[in-house]
């Protein structure tokens, strides 16, 4: 790796990484060759880049203290904003499945640093690894996903290290328009209660109905019941 790369690699991630996200170099030209010229990235091909995952632990370590911290703007995801706001200290362009070779399905493309101005033609391309080798288990793999993506089940495609908490799980198979109301807070069409209102993320303990005025963030509520990995 260029050393220029790998200290801008190394910056980002003493930003990035104590708070569950992954980040790896690449080209623009990489990125704009496997699309059609609507989606390219105006910017010259060897532009450095630097694609962001979120790893399980980015549940813990970075949404819960952003939604305690009060940064939550309305309108928008709580997740999209908090990575936004991450990212924001190294420039962010936020984006939208693939196979983690530790985490397996357990992660997400969360963003993409682009650093403009920074041309790295030298920059060699790194051939992924292939997590699902045999033909039959990549069909089996994208049938999972395609039609039984609610069950967790294609994201277990390796081994992981780590899995995404039963919390996690609950708020990611929540229907994003529900989501502001699982964590507690106002709809955009809402005043907040009260301006020192404290947000407490509590142990999943599915025993109850959720009670439909009260999210999973408050001290009284627990989650509801998610689906099974």
């Amino acid at each position: 790796m260029e050393p220029l790369v790998a200290e801008l690699k190394q910056k980002i991630e003493d930003t990035l990484c104590p708070f569950g996200f992954e980040v790896y170099p690449f080209q623009v030209a990489w990125y704009n060759a496997l699309l059609p010229p609507a989606f390219h990235l105006p910017l010259p091909g060897p532009t450095l880049a630097f694609l962001v995952l979120s790893t399980p632990a980015m549940f813990d370590r970075a949404l819960k203290p952003f939604l305690q911290s009060r940064h939550l703007q309305p309108l928008t995801d709580p997740v999209d904003q908090c990575v936004a706001y991450h990212l924001g200290r190294v420039r962010e362009h936020i984006a939208g499945v693939c196979i983690h070779p530790r985490f397996g399905g357990w992660f997400a493309i969360r963003g993409v640093v682009l650093l403009r101005g920074i041309e790295v033609p030298n920059l060699p391309p790194t051939k992924p690894l292939d997590c699902v080798p045999a033909r039959a288990d990549r069909i089996t793999l994208l049938e999972r996903f395609n039609f039984h993506w609610r069950d967790w089940t294609y994201r277990d495609a390796v081994t992981p290290q780590e899995r995404y908490s039963e919390e996690q799980k609950v708020y990611f198979s929540t229907p994003p328009a529900q989501r502001l109301a699982l964590l507690g807070l106002p709809q955009p069409s809402e005043e907040p209660s009260s301006p020192s209102q404290e947000l407490h993320f509590t142990t999943l303990l599915p025993k109850k109905p959720q009670n439909p005025r009260r999210g999973w963030l408050s001290p009284t509520a627990s989650p509801p019941t998610s689906p099974g990995p």
